[in-house]
């Protein structure tokens, strides 16, 4: 008789994981309004990469990342454009943290200015690919964009972005899982975007499928390049802006 032997699995390289928490960067502040030049600089370098990538997603044509598709949504009803509609939606839920008692930090003002900003700037001077292929593409680069964004604004410390607050608040007040939470909320959100004649499309899937992992190895990305160490504070989980 031969015996069976069961498959092996291959080990997975660590620098091939995607990370589960925030690495502890030099640059990190102790300080949510405080920062130096050199974690300022890269808090707004990982936000106007995220805001870009946000961009990419939009002038595929394929659908939208659910906060996107809501703004756009508001900026047909408005007339504003899609950055104003942007700040405005991220301006009005910071004030659902007041009965949260979140706590802001520089971050926080600097994550709803500087992502409107360069989702603007996107929108109006990146090119709208009308080859297929393309279009797919450029959802993807969009969505790794976001990724190595928000790898290198999380690891400031300065504070979570406006929709990560009201995410992680709501968990603490509620108990209820955070990814539950963050589900009801991007759905919730997605529905009244398309509701409002936002895009919805197969880039709408792809952006909720992929997004975890894009972060997961920007935050990884991040810390192989600075020589981290990660964290393992629940406080730091790297909830996401999207």
């Amino acid at each position: 008789m031969t015996s069976e032997r069961s498959p092996r699995s291959i080990p997975v390289p660590s620098w091939l994981r995607p990370a589960k928490t925030v690495p502890i960067t030099r640059w990190r502040s102790e300080r949510r309004w405080t920062g130096n030049p050199g974690t300022i600089a890269i808090l707004i370098l990982g936000l106007w990469l995220f805001g870009t990538g946000e961009a990419l997603v939009v002038v595929s044509d394929l659908g939208n990342g659910p906060w996107t598709v809501m703004a756009q949504g508001l900026s047909l009803r408005t007339g504003l454009s899609i950055g104003w509609t942007t700040f405005i939606i991220s301006v009005s839920v910071l004030l659902l943290w007041i009965p949260l008692r979140e706590k802001p930090g520089l971050g926080t003002i600097a994550n709803a200015v500087v992502i409107a900003l360069a989702l603007q700037v996107g929108v109006t001077f990146l090119p709208h690919p009308e080859i297929a292929a393309v279009q797919l593409l450029t959802v993807i680069a969009g969505i790794a964009l976001i990724g190595l964004g928000s790898g290198l604004y999380l690891t400031t410390n300065l504070g979570p972005g406006p929709r990560d607050g009201w995410m992680t608040g709501v968990h603490r007040k509620t108990g209820w899982p955070i990814y539950g939470v963050r589900l009801g909320i991007e759905v919730s959100v997605v529905i009244i975007g398309w509701l409002l004649g936002g895009t919805v499309g197969i880039g709408t899937v792809l952006f909720a499928v992929l997004i975890g992992p894009s972060v997961g190895y920007g935050l990884m990305a991040v810390g192989a390049l600075a020589g981290a160490k990660t964290t393992t504070s629940s406080d730091d989980d790297p909830g996401l802006e999207a």
